[in-house]
């Protein structure tokens, strides 16, 4: 009886301890629901008051976005609200599908600047180029003119109507074209091509759904064209995309079932583990990545899971660091929510998102190197958390000039390679600082006034204007005249210390006009320093193995 009485004891003080954890558990969960529906009803009369009674009318619309902006700003800056007319964004971001003319506009001298055209579309075919100023669609004046606004009246329903007034150099009077909106589709890979030695290289600018398809067809087609011995994946200036297309690129290279990227969230649904799940078709040969500090999201999962896994080295700058996943969810009225749901994790465990946000809209904050954790790559090579990923081989890119900056400012490239290419049938063989062609554009600068203020011109003017008190004053002015005659002869020399960047920029912006986007990024891996690295890399085994801990190379 006794052993009977304990065991029934044991259960009902079972029952009664799961009985007062469960509601626990429910008045916990109910009292969140009843703050939660507490605030919805004091935020719905605090907007309907409001919406009624101010002194001014105002738009509820406009009212209510700023309410939900302002309520967000107190989380991530991922986590958005989008209209009804944003998103077609979304749909851009997701699919690389929108309907449009293929052209890219820039805003230059106050002025909307056609600034490249995609191959096969409407606007090329029927022959606008770079350079062209737009003024006119259909029938709307663009002075003053927004690039966002003149992208929404390009872009439309496939198959509609949009005329354009443009304005060219050499053209007395303006131009009139017609143009068909066609369905854009935006390549993932802009670039595939052999450098040398059976070296390739690609070109990844996005992760929307075809990514890894994309990438799939370009290395087929590297091993026709000749002997794949090493490929370099570019990522620069890639801002990501779907984490499922990341996923789809990390499986072309490293073995079926190997783990590429885990997430974990608030909810156990958004903790989900992707694993390769297919055969790779590039399993052993070198590969290198590039990145720089505008690689972020599904160009982070690629290269984190490259790097932990040691299927490749990283080579480059230190990428952006953001290591959170978002998910869309749909409102009413076709608006979405993009939320922060997760945030995700590389094959050996580290999160590399930079900022912790807090949820108190306090200022987000970075946490020290000294309190990052080391984790370990498959071969036992240390990686930190948190900031990005760090390259395995840095190579440090060159700062920005006053000279080069200002070049870039008053788009004297753009302009020159415009004018170029209206005198010229055929691009230039020599783009040299002795060649014909350098010294053409030192004739162009000065034909259109170009000047520019030194560091050591900024610094003397400081230091001119200290000394305006001084009872020697014009002495000093002397002096400091007869330093500012110097200062602008030596500028001369820094144009030629400067030919380097100078005849890389002429070379891309030229060949652009003769060859198009693909010209383009062609001429920019020219006496590119990032490239050059990554290929001597993987082209020396022994350095190749050293880097990756490896003993043995397959």
């Amino acid at each position: 009886m006794k052993k009977l009485y304990r065991k029934y004891n044991f259960k009902i003080v079972f029952l009664l301890t799961f009985v007062a954890f469960f509601i626990g558990f429910k008045l916990q969960d109910s009292d969140y629901f009843f703050k939660i529906n507490k605030s919805i009803e004091i935020f719905g009369n605090v907007y309907k008051e409001i919406a009624f009674n101010y002194v001014d009318e105002v738009d509820p619309e406009t009212l209510m976005k700023a309410g939900i902006e302002g309520m967000l700003k107190t989380l991530d800056p991922y986590t958005n609200f989008i209209t009804s007319s944003e998103a077609s964004d979304v749909e851009l971001i997701t699919s690389g599908k929108y309907g449009g003319i293929g052209i890219t506009i820039s805003l230059r001298d106050s002025m909307i600047i056609i600034t490249s055209l995609m191959e096969g579309y409407s606007a090329q075919r029927q022959g606008l180029r770079i350079g062209d100023q737009i003024i006119e669609i259909d029938g709307r004046s663009l002075i003053g003119a927004k690039p966002e606004s003149v992208r929404n009246l390009t872009r439309g329903e496939p198959g509609t109507e949009v005329r354009l007034k443009i304005k060219r150099e050499g053209e007395p009077k303006p131009l009139e074209f017609v143009l068909i909106r066609e369905e854009i589709k935006l390549k993932n890979i802009t670039y595939s091509g052999y450098l040398k030695n059976g070296i390739a290289i690609i070109k990844l600018e996005r992760f929307t759904r075809n990514a890894g398809e994309e990438l799939r067809i370009a290395i087929k087609e590297l091993k026709l064209k000749g002997d794949l011995k090493g490929l370099i994946l570019d990522l620069r200036d890639n801002p990501g995309g779907l984490l499922e297309s990341a996923v789809d690129v990390v499986s072309k290279f490293v073995p079926k079932n190997s783990p590429i990227v885990s997430t974990k969230g608030r909810k156990i649904q958004n903790e989900i583990k992707y694993n390769s799940l297919e055969e790779p078709i590039l399993e052993n040969i070198p590969l290198a990545v590039l990145v720089n500090n505008n690689s972020a999201s599904a160009s982070e999962i690629v290269a984190g899971a490259i790097q932990d896994l040691d299927r490749g080295i990283i080579v480059g700058t230190k990428t952006f660091g953001k290591g959170l996943v978002q998910n869309v969810f749909q409102l009413p009225y076709q608006s979405q929510l993009k939320i922060t749901t997760a945030k995700y994790y590389t094959p050996s465990g580290r999160c590399i998102q930079e900022i912790e946000y807090t949820h108190q809209g306090e200022a987000a904050t970075l946490t020290p190197d000294s309190l990052k954790k080391i984790f370990y790559t498959k071969n036992g090579r240390p990686v930190k958390e948190l900031g990005g990923i760090e390259p395995d081989t840095v190579v440090k890119t060159r700062d920005l000039n006053p000279l080069f900056t200002e070049l870039l400012r008053k788009a004297m490239f753009f302009k020159f390679a415009t004018n170029y290419t209206l005198k010229y049938k055929e691009p230039p063989e020599d783009f040299s600082i002795n060649g014909t062609l350098c010294s053409e554009f030192r004739k162009f600068l000065d034909s259109n006034k170009f000047d520019y203020e030194s560091d050591a011109e900024k610094k003397l003017e400081e230091l001119t204007s200290l000394t305006d008190n001084y009872p020697n004053k014009e002495d000093i002015a002397v002096d400091l005249n007869n330093l500012k005659v110097k200062l602008q002869g030596a500028k001369q020399t820094i144009f030629i210390s400067n030919h380097k960047e100078i005849a890389r920029m002429l070379r891309q912006e030229i060949m652009s006009r003769y060859k198009g986007e693909l010209g383009r990024i062609e001429a920019s891996y020219t006496d590119d320093d990032i490239v050059t690295t990554a290929f001597n890399i993987i082209s020396n085994e022994s350095v190749y193995k050293k880097l990756l801990g490896l003993k043995n190379l397959n």
